[in-house]
């Protein structure tokens, strides 16, 4: 970035940094750091889950297939849809009627305490997972804009920057940054889309036919990816975390509704820009590059500072949101004094899950697509305990630990008998989830809880 855009950048990210700290001191107690309360009203909550889901990683990569696939890659935002939309329907308002501290404390409630420590060390690696490849895909796209070209130095400040905003306010920092960002992206991805409509044409290039599109970016693939997403997302701590948070089972019901039509909408426009981009004749070396692009050569010079301090707070709301996700997940399993008055616990965990998923980024994630799709395995492998647990009362414990552990190794062993080349996702996703159901139901009808 040139002087200009990097002043309106931190600008910017001052005033993010701002809006995380205002009246963070007034958070005294574990239900407002982790909870907001249990007051959080409808579009504050629509908000919030938007951010939650509209993250850098899965924009890049859509965005990326946006440029190679073309049209075609418009039915990937549908993953989303059809899966927040499930969710809705079936565990929103369960999540908020049972107004638990956290996703693994309903499986400790419902099935024994040792089942809740299983699943809760389950999620918890998971999410390491899926926040280490966030730090990555923010790391990638910060790498080129400034003249620190050590990943680790850079991602290092990206992090520090991220837990200065949000730390000491805990989730209502979280959801007062969330609604600041999602008004921006409310008029930042239109205009992108305005100003990649008025680049200058080169070369036309040929349309690709669907046929050629489809082996880019091929059905079975978007397929299994709506099957997965079904069933990871109703798992999703994060997002049961701010379902809890809700003022009401309706509210709960009626912002994951809303936020799966706009996060529709949003990952629908980011493909549209890249694939215009690709039929106005521009060639890049790496897809994933088509995003930057456009910030650079699409937008004036008055909008590309902003437009690097929305893409930060992108990923830095749904980063710093699974890491409080993660805080909830230990606080009913680790000892510690029992005090409400204090924050140390939960602002210390939220530190070391910064540092787990800095190292992992730094360490273990290469490719961050193919990595997050990975951190689903265990979340997927949980869906049978989830939603017998919630329909059906005959689901016994060993129905539950038998469904997960064949969950596990059928996800595991497909990544490693198919690979990514292989389209490990459909057999994973077509065969694995009716094995899990199916072996749960199985186990549950031979093995009754007596």
């Amino acid at each position: 970035m040139g002087g200009f855009d990097t002043v309106l950048f931190f600008l910017f990210i001052g005033l993010i940094i701002f809006a995380g700290l205002k009246k963070s001191n007034q958070v005294n107690s574990e239900s407002q750091y982790l909870l907001a309360n249990r007051k959080t009203r409808l579009l504050a909550l629509i908000a919030t889950l938007v951010m939650t889901e509209f993250n850098t990683s899965t924009l890049i990569s859509f965005s990326a297939l946006g440029y190679t696939a073309t049209w075609w890659a418009l039915t990937l935002p549908f993953v989303f849809l059809i899966g927040l939309l499930f969710y809705a329907i079936t565990v929103a308002k369960k999540w908020k009627i049972f107004n638990g501290i956290s996703v693994a404390h309903y499986f400790s409630e419902r099935y024994g305490c040792d089942v809740g420590y299983f699943v809760a060390i389950i999620l918890f690696l998971a999410m390491i997972g899926f926040s280490a490849t966030y730090v990555k895909s923010l790391t990638l796209v910060f790498l080129p804009v400034f003249p620190l070209h050590n990943s680790w130095i850079l991602s290092a400040l990206l992090v520090f920057m991220i837990l200065l905003m949000t730390l000491r306010g805990g989730l209502i920092s979280i959801i007062r940054i969330d609604i600041i960002s999602f008004i921006i992206i409310l008029f930042f991805l239109p205009t992108l889309l305005y100003y990649t409509w008025h680049l200058s044409n080169l070369e036309p290039v040929p349309s690709l036919t669907l046929q050629e599109m489809q082996c880019i970016l091929p059905t079975q693939f978007i397929i299994s990816l709506i099957l997965l997403t079904m069933f990871s997302y109703i798992l999703a701590p994060w997002y049961g975390q701010k379902i809890v948070a809700a003022d009401s089972p309706r509210t709960a019901f009626l912002a994951v509704i809303c936020a799966a039509i706009l996060i529709f909408l949003f990952y629908g426009i980011g493909i549209i820009a890249t694939s215009l981009l690709k039929l106005k004749g521009i060639a890049l070396t790496q897809p994933e590059l088509a995003l930057p692009y456009l910030i650079h050569f699409a937008l004036p010079v008055w909008l590309r500072g902003l437009a690097y301090g929305i893409l930060f707070c992108v990923a830095a709301t749904t980063l710093a949101g699974v890491w409080s996700a993660m805080v909830t997940l230990t606080i009913g399993y680790l000892p510690r004094k029992q005090n409400a008055n204090t924050l140390k616990f939960s602002v210390l965990m939220t530190i070391m899950c910064a540092i787990l998923s800095y190292y992992g980024a730094n360490l273990f994630v290469d490719q961050v697509f193919n990595k997050m799709l990975l951190a689903n395995i265990p979340i997927v492998a949980l869906s049978f305990a989830l939603l017998s647990g919630f329909y059906w009362e005959k689901t016994s414990r060993f129905g539950v630990y038998i469904s997960i552990i064949i969950g596990l190794i059928w996800g595991i062993g497909c990544y490693y008998i198919f690979g990514d080349k292989g389209l490990y996702t459909w057999y994973w996703a077509l065969y694995g989830i009716p094995l899990i159901f199916a072996s749960g139901i199985l186990g549950s009808v031979v093995f009754p809880t007596r």
